[in-house]
């Protein structure tokens, strides 16, 4: 291993001698411009080794603002995000206050129209039985509240009170399997019994000489005692005959019980027609 070293080292030094030879030689010839081709070539050396790491700076420094920039829309996406949540529930929050001001406005618009002494009241529950309909309101005894008052929307009928706490009442609905109201037919005047199913209503112990069609509006007749006269109960939906008589007169209910937001309580009971009878409590339906 030795001989090869020694045998080679006299390429190394001439290889290296050539070199020496060559660098001086340039750098005593001059190029056209008069600058040494040494310079020269050591410059145009350096020039590209900077040209390079110019380049390499200057991806880097692409690369950084990019991924900068990058954060910041995504930070502006993440607060854009933020802020479209809180206007959509915002939006939220204002449509429910237009709905609630929309029925407070029906229901002052009620209260001036009729001549019923009545109270405003909100509903702040409803029965999740299907076989109890019942929902209860914001106002008691501590308010008035007794036991028959007769319980309004503007849209109709609601029901009425039967267990008024001190601070909440307990409203029976009119569709209650167990209510019944004195109700007629506006158009013909024909006198029956509303009776709730559960889910709708059923007009009965219609005379079978009357004249009922479907389409007609049905009011109450104010002779229970409870429900003040000529407020609307539902619109018949259809009508069943049997040998003369009516069968099933179905109605179907004025009131929309599942978005009821606030009713008027009538606190003072109408007075019983004249010379007639009372067709029922309202507490529960005739058999």
């Amino acid at each position: 291993m030795a001989l090869v070293d020694i045998s080679q080292r006299p390429g190394y030094l001439f290889t290296a001698l050539t070199v020496g030879h060559i660098v001086l030689i340039s750098a005593q010839v001059n190029t056209d411009r008069g600058i040494p081709v040494i310079e020269a070539i050591t410059f145009g050396a350096f020039a590209e080794v900077q040209r390079g790491v110019s380049s390499g700076m200057g991806g880097v420094r692409t690369w950084w603002g990019d991924y900068l920039a990058l954060q910041t829309v995504r930070s502006d996406n993440e607060r854009l995000q933020q802020e479209v949540s809180r206007l959509q529930i915002a939006l939220q929050q204002e449509r429910a206050h237009a709905q609630q001001s929309r029925s407070l406005e029906r229901l002052l618009e009620l209260r001036s129209q009729t001549e019923l002494a009545t109270m405003a009241a909100g509903v702040i529950a409803g029965s999740a039985s299907p076989d109890f309909r019942t929902l209860t309101v914001d106002k008691g005894t501590n308010d008035g509240l007794r036991p028959d008052m007769a319980v309004i929307a503007p849209s109709g009928v609601v029901g009425r009170i039967i267990t008024p706490g001190a601070r909440a009442a307990k409203v029976q609905l009119l569709i209650d399997r167990n209510a019944a109201a004195g109700a007629l037919v506006e158009r013909s005047r024909a006198q029956g019994v509303a009776v709730g199913t559960g889910t709708d209503l059923r007009l009965n112990y219609v005379s079978g000489t009357a004249d009922v069609t479907v389409g007609d509006v049905v009011v109450t007749s104010g002779i229970d005692g409870i429900y003040p006269k000529g407020f609307v109960v539902g619109q018949i939906e259809s009508v069943e005959r049997g040998g003369g008589a009516f069968g099933v007169i179905a109605v179907r209910p004025a009131v929309d019980f599942s978005s009821l937001e606030g009713v008027l309580v009538v606190l003072t009971p109408p007075a019983a027609a004249d010379g007639d009878t009372a067709a029922g409590s309202g507490t529960q339906a005739p058999e």
